[in-house]
C-alpha cells in the first residue's frame, strides 16, 4: 500500500512536468483572477491560493481545469510552511511565483489602530515575505525562477488617507529590490508590477466623483482593467523578459507623471 502511495505521486509529478508551474496567492481577488486565467491560456498549470471565497476558487478550478487549489491563511508562517511542503510534494518545481494578496486600508493616520497595522502588515508584507523564503529555497536549488510581486502606485509616491497602505506597498518595493540583487546570481528574477487605480471590488469603496477625478488627471482617460496588469505579469514572466529584474513597473495610465 505504501509502495502504491508513492508510485501514484511520482505519477503525479510527472503529469505536470510538461508544463511550467505558476503559484498565485490572492487568486480569488480581481487581479489575481485575471491572473490566472492568463497564465492557464498560456499554457501553466497554474496553484491558486486563496483564503475565504472558495466559491471563486473552485468556480476557477473548474472552468479552466489546469488548476489546483490551495486554502490557506497566509499571515500564518506554519501554514505557509505546510501549504509550501504539500504543493512540493506533488509538483517538482515552480517556475513563478506571483505574490498577489493584499487589502487595502483607508483612514487617517490619526485614527489607525494597533489590529490596523497588523492586519495590514501581516496580509501584505508577511505573506510575502514567508512565502517568497520557501518559493524561493527550492529555486534557488534548481537556478532559475521568476519572483512579481504586485505592489501598487502608492507604494512608490504614498496617498493621503492611505498612508498604511502605502507603507506596506512601499516596503514590498523596498524588498522586491534587495530581492533581485540576494537570488540574481541564482538565476532568479524579481520584479514588481505597482498598478494605479484598478476596476476591482478593493477599489468599490470610491465613489463616482473620485473615480471621474481620477480617470481625468489619467493621460490615457481611464482606469485600468485586470488583464491589464496579467498581461503585464506574463511578459514578465517571459523569455522576452530573460534580462529584466529588481523593477518596481507602474501601470497606471500615466497618472503618476
Amino acid at each position: 500500500m505504501i509502495f502504491l502511495f508513492e508510485f501514484i505521486k511520482i505519477c503525479d509529478k510527472i503529469i505536470f512536468m510538461d508544463k511550467k508551474v505558476v503559484l498565485i496567492t490572492g487568486a480569488t481577488g480581481g487581479i489575481g483572477r485575471e491572473v490566472t486565467c492568463k497564465f492557464v491560456r498560456a499554457g501553466y498549470h497554474a496553484i491558486l491560493v486563496y483564503h475565504s471565497n472558495a466559491f471563486i476558487a473552485n468556480s476557477l478550478k473548474n472552468s479552466l481545469k489546469d488548476v489546483s487549489v490551495y486554502k490557506c491563511n497566509l499571515k500564518s508562517i506554519n501554514k505557509i510552511e505546510e501549504m509550501l511542503n504539500d504543493i512540493y510534494s506533488k509538483f517538482d518545481k515552480i517556475d513563478v511565483l506571483i505574490n498577489c494578496a493584499g487589502i487595502s486600508h483607508f483612514g487617517l493616520i490619526q485614527d489607525t489602530t494597533q489590529e490596523d497595522y497588523n492586519s495590514l502588515f501581516d496580509s501584505n508584507v508577511k505573506s510575502t515575505i514567508f512565502v517568497t523564503k520557501y518559493v524561493a529555497k527550492s529555486m534557488i536549488t534548481h537556478k532559475e525562477g521568476n519572483i512579481i510581486n504586485i505592489s501598487s502606485m502608492w507604494g512608490k509616491v504614498g496617498s493621503s488617507m492611505e498612508s498604511l497602505y502605502s507603507a506596506t506597498k512601499g516596503a514590498i518595493n523596498a524588498l522586491t529590490l534587495s530581492l533581485a540583487k540576494e537570488l540574481g546570481p541564482s538565476n532568479i528574477r524579481v520584479n514588481a508590477v505597482c498598478p494605479g487605480l484598478i476596476d476591482t471590488k478593493m477599489n468599490s469603496e470610491l465613489d463616482d466623483e473620485t473615480i471621474k477625478s481620477i480617470v481625468d488627471s489619467t493621460p490615457l482617460n481611464r482606469i485600468g482593467k485586470p488583464e491589464d496588469v496579467a498581461n503585464l505579469c506574463l511578459f514578465l514572466a517571459s523569455e522576452d523578459a530573460g534580462f529584466i529584474t529588481g523593477q518596481l513597473i507602474t501601470i497606471d495610465g500615466g497618472l503618476t507623471l
